[in-house]
């Protein structure tokens, strides 16, 4: 089989801290070689060559939470239309969340949903199961014979566990299968009727509003619950201070806990919603600016592992509504990276540390052997121009649904080109 050379890239390998101009050799679907030697003049005879013309590569974006619909609900996205979606912003391996009909809280489910992505999906995916029955919060899911059909965690998506007794049990389960339990840090009773974050913003609108005490409480909970049992526990998308300050406090205490964010968060405040833009309603809502600087600061000193889309379609019928009555949620595969370039063209961020919060932290955290250049490894890659301006258009990203919060957005950075075991599955 003919071996595939990437030349002329500028190499990004955040798990060993690698920034250097160099390539990648290709074969059979798996990386052969990588490193600044692989040159035009050095490459083994017959090798196919392609000039990467000087633009990032980087190890294939890991997309740690995302809403792919189907089974169920193919009106808002379906495996298809998320993979053309992932592989045009980079990403080559999705966790899907398990808010399906039928919900993913059995084996067969998680088997025929796996079967099904292979099938049609252009990247890959992996399926976070149900941490409770139906997503009801009331009874646990079968853990054990979730983690054995291939559920590489366990969730309930956009909702919170309210039963602590529930949640204690459930932390003290997951251990057995080192799977972790990945939460949406949002006290129920507080959050319960709001759609919007509190403050100037919410009241001059007239919305019932969310504390953002709401977050610090579940995750001062969560964290206790977890010193209690040992657990592996994820924060999916923290938007405030407070949080974060017990994120940095519970890791000092070296409890073993890791936080998430999405772009939404740190490129977005509340000022967003001024119009009634529905399409930036999201779940925990859009913050004040200084909470959207202190997620800044916490994805800058590690508090914050992870950045992921947070990726959930909703159809045009369910947005173009009364804001109250809008059902949260934003599309985000295919503008997670661009717009967590931002990070980097402000100076915030290196890059290296920018692409690990997208490759490597979140392979670790679900246990996948992906998010970096190794020989032997699968070929997933990512080449992107860090450079490219362009504005976003709904109307012209490939989700099923367009339900983007940075429509109009002037953005400064593309992927170019999208390899998923050595096969290009979008180029631009």
């Amino acid at each position: 089989m003919t071996i595939q050379a990437l030349i002329n890239a500028r190499l990004l390998d955040p798990a060993t801290h690698t920034d250097t101009l160099g390539g990648v050799l290709i074969e059979k679907g798996k990386i052969l070689d990588w490193g600044a030697h692989i040159k035009k003049d050095a490459l083994p005879d017959g090798a196919k060559v392609e000039d990467c013309k000087g633009y990032c590569l980087s190890p294939g974006l890991v997309d740690a939470h995302a809403y792919l619909c189907e089974p169920g609900k193919e009106h808002r996205e379906t495996m298809a239309t998320a993979g053309m979606a992932a592989a045009a912003g980079g990403v080559t391996t999705i966790n899907a969340f398990p808010a399906t009909e039928p919900v993913i809280d059995d084996p067969a489910i998680v088997e025929m949903v796996m079967r099904r992505a292979k099938n049609t999906c252009a990247v890959n995916v992996c399926i976070t199961g149900a941490l409770t029955k139906g997503l009801q919060g009331a009874e646990m899911a079968e853990f054990g014979l979730l983690a054995e059909a291939g559920a590489v965690a366990f969730s309930d998506g956009q909702f919170a566990i309210e039963n602590i007794n529930l949640m204690r049990r459930a932390l003290a389960y997951s251990c057995m299968f080192e799977r972790p339990v990945i939460v949406h840090a949002e006290d129920p009773g507080l959050a319960a009727g709001g759609v919007m974050t509190g403050g100037r913003t919410a009241t001059f609108m007239g919305l019932k509003s969310v504390p953002t005490c709401a977050e610090a409480i579940l995750v001062e909970r969560d964290i206790r619950l977890v010193k209690m049992t040992g657990a592996r526990w994820h924060a999916a998308h923290l938007s405030t201070k407070d949080a974060l300050d017990t994120m940095r406090r519970a890791k000092n205490d070296g409890l073993n806990v890791t936080a998430g964010t999405a772009p939404h968060y740190h490129a977005l405040n509340d000022l967003e919603l001024g119009e009634y833009r529905t399409f930036a309603r999201v779940s925990p809502p859009l913050r004040e600016e200084d909470e959207r600087l202190a997620v800044i600061e916490g994805i800058k000193d590690g508090t914050i592992d992870i950045i992921s889309s947070q990726h959930l379609p909703q159809s045009a019928d369910s947005k173009r509504v009364p804001f109250a009555q809008a059902k949260p949620g934003v599309i985000g595969l295919e503008t997670m990276l661009p717009v967590s370039l931002r990070l980097y063209h402000n100076g915030d961020v290196d890059l290296l540390r920018l692409l690990y919060t997208m490759t490597v932290a979140p392979a670790k955290l679900l246990g996948l052997e992906a998010g970096a250049l190794k020989k032997g490894a699968a070929a997933d890659l990512t080449l992107f121009d860090t450079e490219k301006p362009w504005q976003v258009d709904g109307d012209r990203l490939l989700s099923k649904s367009k339900n983007t919060a940075f429509d109009g957005h002037l953005l400064q950075g593309l992927v170019v080109k999208t390899f998923v075991r050595g096969k290009a599955v979008f180029e631009r």
